[in-house]
């Protein structure tokens, strides 16, 4: 019988699950809304009854499930305070789907289970020293360096996201100030577009749309049609990126970097201002040594096969 994981990735809206096998291949796949449960235990008892599903429809031998979340701890096995769930504190995921499918559950968060998938599934492969940084609501982050995934002493390493880009400058979600997310997000993008306009009244396209209309995709357009203050959002977005990148170089001296998310999706908007401030930014033994690259993985499905390769790689640990 095929053997195949779950690959789960637990987002603040919606979770998705599918069943993966050694080569990445998505066998089945399902999902349902994170929202939809204020309480752990029911979302838990839903998840165990899917992955039964799945399974029983597919045929295949289950070995283990792989979970991607947000401040998924590797250690522990738990999300610890993920600001936006519901479920508060410290949850112990790996403890209750085990206890409810009595199979190997591993954990860890959503930016760490990306830089996995691309190692195994995508552009990566070859690489032993890169930095992954998706770019979506947030920066998540998940750092290579000799060929492991750096985890720290505590399971949160690598949170670039959240290294002070201004200090002093954009609240962000994190409680804190200036966080290379409030920056060089799409939530950074939209407040950047906002600011140009209602603070240094600058016109443009999206002048007349609120903040909480505006999205992404409506700055990228924007930019593309030559837009100055969608533009410049992209370039200080890219520039704070390239600052942050630079001092990391300096610690892990990655080969690579790989953009994967919403945000890398726009292409020569951010990739360019990105590669002009790493350059500048860095020391000169690091100078022009470092590719960027965008995801190697499957956009709709980069999170799933993330958690599946975490799943993969930890069973083969335990051979």
């Amino acid at each position: 019988m095929k053997e195949a994981v779950i690959g789960m990735d637990i987002g603040g809206t919606n979770t998705d699950i599918a069943l993966v096998d050694k080569k990445g291949l998505i066998l089945s796949k399902t999902h349902l809304r994170t929202t939809d449960y204020p309480e752990f235990d029911s979302f838990a008892n839903q998840v165990a009854q899917d992955v039964r599903s799945l399974t029983a429809s597919v045929g295949v031998n289950l070995k283990a499930l792989g979970i991607g979340a947000p401040n998924g701890n590797y250690y522990s096995g738990m999300i610890e305070f993920a600001p936006n769930l519901a479920w508060k504190g410290k949850i112990d995921v790996a403890g209750e789907l085990y206890s409810r499918l009595e199979l190997p559950v591993f954990v860890t968060n959503d930016a760490n289970a990306a830089a996995i998938g691309e190692m195994k599934f995508g552009v990566a492969g070859e690489m032993n020293d890169f930095v992954m940084i998706t770019l979506g609501t947030g920066v998540g982050s998940g750092v290579v360096a000799n060929g492991q995934l750096i985890y720290g002493h505590d399971g949160f390493a690598g949170e670039i996201g959240h290294m002070t880009s201004t200090p002093g400058g954009r609240l962000c979600g994190c409680g804190r100030k200036g966080c290379l997310e409030t920056y060089s997000s799409v939530t950074g993008l939209r407040k950047s577009v906002v600011f140009m306009h209602e603070e240094q009244k600058m016109a443009g396209k999206l002048e007349n749309i609120p903040y909480e209309n505006l999205t992404g995709k409506m700055i990228e357009i924007a930019a593309l049609e030559g837009d100055v203050v969608a533009k410049e959002a992209f370039r200080l977005a890219g520039k704070e990126l390239g600052k942050a990148l630079a001092n990391v170089a300096a610690v892990t001296s990655p080969s690579h970097i790989v953009l994967f998310g919403g945000m890398a999706a726009a292409g020569p908007l951010i990739f360019e201002p990105l590669k002009k401030y790493l350059e500048e930014n860095l020391l000169t033994i690091y100078k022009n040594k470092i590719e960027i690259l965008p995801s190697g993985l499957d956009g709709n499905n980069a999170a799933i096969l993330g958690a599946a390769a975490l799943a993969w790689n930890e069973l083969d640990k335990l051979k």
